[in-house]
């Protein structure tokens, strides 16, 4: 292993020592040549990794009594040596990735991606500090992008994102659980989109649809399109593997209908069973093979260098409760959306529309 590397590794094993609290204040750090055995390396490198830690005042070396754990005075709070250690970790990964050949824009894309997965898994909201809009409903790859932005919003906030699909948002809406929610729900009846929904789930209530994105949805497929898929009347060919949404997703509100609409029943469509809760699970088991062919974003077939059949144009909104609509986070969000900041931020997201984002139409 790369010394440079390695040192980062044994300031942050000292690190959660400390956290953990197996190393007290007071106590004395391993000794040098200990620690060279232990993690096999020369005796420059843990004193490098000491050094660090006394920068941050984490340990304090005197001639004669070794290197210790700084006295509670001296120690940060747990919150700061909580970031601090994550920075760490962050960097220790960033270093082994990009010394593999990996590029920054890459590894920002993956980052992004696994995050939308820990959310998708993530069926209980955490404890919410304040200043913090809760968000709950259909994934979307802008998402992640507009969350970060929050925190640089005057005044600033932060929105807690929870995927769930679209109807699962606006049932936590209904049951209180959510601020917002992220929906795509196209109306077979009406061929609209989130209204008819709007109006079943939340009867009686006075709710915003402010406008995020028009976004390409399409198949996703290997590039070149192998198996020369034309269409979802493609699905039921040999050879073709399928990769599924949930039910309640947007995606799967959409997709049953037309199958409907083509006489294709699903068990003619091979994987039609294996879901998945997010654009970026169904264009990442493509990727690797598991499946030939799924449903989603445009943008997701980009982020992992797969093909792309465009087949509708989507309308995805956030529905606000009229409650809700005048919080000052939420008066924040719809500053921004309106602005020119939106075309910034998301730049780069492959098959969205965004020239109506910010644009609010009212459900009665």
């Amino acid at each position: 292993m790369d010394d440079t590397f390695l040192y980062e590794k044994i300031a942050e094993w000292v690190r959660q020592e400390i956290l953990a609290g197996r190393l007290k204040p007071g106590d004395r750090l391993p000794p040098i040549r200990r620690m060279m055995t232990r993690w096999n390396c020369t005796p420059g490198t843990v004193q490098r990794a000491y050094r660090e830690l006394a920068q941050q005042g984490l340990v304090i070396s005197r001639a004669g009594q070794g290197t210790r754990v700084a006295q509670a005075p001296l120690m940060p709070n747990p919150l700061p040596l909580r970031r601090a250690a994550l920075v760490h970790r962050a960097e220790a990964f960033l270093l082994e990735v990009l010394t593999s050949g990996y590029s920054p824009a890459e590894v920002e894309t993956a980052l992004g991606l696994a995050l939308d997965r820990w959310r998708s898994l993530a069926d209980q909201p955490p404890i919410i500090p304040e200043a913090t809009l809760r968000f709950a409903g259909s994934h979307d790859l802008a998402l992640a992008r507009l969350a970060a932005e929050c925190r640089r919003m005057e005044p600033p906030f932060t929105l807690q994102l929870r995927f769930t699909g679209s109807l699962g948002g606006l049932m936590a809406l209904a049951q209180g659980e959510a601020d917002l929610a992220g929906c795509h729900l196209w109306d077979e009846e009406t061929d609209t989109y989130n209204i008819p929904f709007v109006r079943r789930l939340l009867p009686g209530r006075r709710v915003a649809l402010i406008h995020l994105a028009q976004r390409r949805l399409g198949l996703i497929v290997p590039a070149g399109n192998p198996q020369n898929l034309a269409g979802l009347q493609s699905l039921n060919q040999p050879g073709v593997v399928f990769i599924n949404r949930q039910p309640g997703s947007g995606t799967r509100v959409w997709l049953d209908a037309q199958l409907r609409r083509l006489n294709l029943p699903p068990e003619q469509v091979a994987g039609f069973d294996r879901e998945e809760r997010t654009h970026s699970e169904v264009a990442r088991a493509v990727a690797e093979g598991s499946a030939t062919v799924g449903l989603g974003l445009e943008g997701a077939a980009g982020a992992f260098g797969l093909g792309f059949l465009p087949l509708a144009s989507e309308e995805y909104a956030l529905a606000v409760p009229a409650e809700r609509f005048d919080l000052p986070a939420v008066r924040a969000l719809r500053s921004w959306l309106a602005s020119d900041m939106p075309r910034q931020a998301f730049t780069g997201l492959g098959g969205y529309d965004f020239s109506r984002t910010g644009s609010v139409a009212w459900v009665e």
